[in-house]
């Protein structure tokens, strides 16, 4: 069977991606109040006294006037708890996840050779408690997105200036609709490049083509800076005019040749 592309198809075809990847046009908040840079989980510097996602990182940035990129996911007793992987494994020396320990099961590990323990996001805000803005990353690739409703009473009460961030479109859409005053960005990457490669590889497509912005209509790209010739990725940032973020950053040769490309910047392992 031949078929035949017309003009018209091409033409339907460049009109449904343009429409997929655009982020939230109307009624843009205003980002140029947050700070151009954010410590990636904190400042970490030395893993025996300040590791990261620690309560010593975050009161080093705080400190140093640095914004603060950090990670919450929910203990089995569903608390919010600001730890990165999944697993306990790299940064606590025990092969389980975080959603099979409590609580207070996780407060008697160690994060990597430090006295720090493992903080509740209520911590965290009350340490920051405003005097610098945070990037909140919600962690989750499931449809589970129970973690919204538990983080979104905690940052209710929150005065500061804060934004959430998630490679999962729908905990993004679910603050779309539950939250929409809340600045919400959109994380992605080339996965398989960067080497994630144990996803369903569909979902790794659509997402490193920004093609479930349809879903989040995100108010910022958060995007892996070596890959920011991606074509999304430069429409986003081109077209749309969409404020992006870098991540990240891990000297100051990066961060040189970044600032064309992003507006905010995500940095670790030196100081800006």
């Amino acid at each position: 069977m031949i078929i035949y592309i017309t003009l018209g198809m091409i033409l339907g075809i460049m009109v449904l991606y343009l429409w997929m990847i655009m982020p939230k046009m109307i009624n843009r908040p205003d980002m140029r109040a947050f700070k151009k840079y954010f410590a990636h989980r904190g400042l970490h510097q030395d893993n025996s006294i300040s590791p990261e996602n620690s309560m010593t990182a975050f009161a080093l940035a705080v400190e140093k006037g640095y914004g603060i990129e950090l990670d919450v996911q929910l203990s089995k007793d569903g608390l919010p708890v600001v730890f990165h992987d999944e697993s306990l494994k790299r940064v606590c020396g025990i092969d389980k996840k975080v959603k099979d320990l409590t609580f207070q099961e996780l407060r008697k590990l160690y994060l990597l050779t430090s006295q720090e323990t493992i903080p509740h996001l209520q911590e965290v805000l009350d340490l920051v408690d405003g005097k610098v803005p945070l990037i909140i990353e919600l962690k989750g690739q499931t449809r589970d997105i129970s973690l919204c409703t538990v983080v979104a009473h905690y940052l209710d009460q929150y005065p500061g200036r804060y934004c959430i961030e998630s490679f999962n479109p729908l905990m993004l859409r679910w603050f779309k609709r539950n939250r929409p005053q809340v600045i919400r960005g959109q994380l992605s990457s080339d996965f398989v490049k960067s080497g994630d490669t144990g996803g369903d590889k569909r979902l790794y497509f659509l997402l490193k083509h920004l093609l479930l912005n349809i879903l989040s209509k995100p108010n910022f790209i958060a995007y892996n800076h070596l890959y920011h010739h991606l074509l999304s990725f430069k429409v986003c940032r081109g077209l749309y005019k969409i404020p992006t973020v870098a991540w990240t950053i891990k000297s100051v040769k990066e961060l040189q040749e970044s600032k064309k490309d992003f507006d905010h910047f995500i940095f670790e392992n030196f100081i800006p």
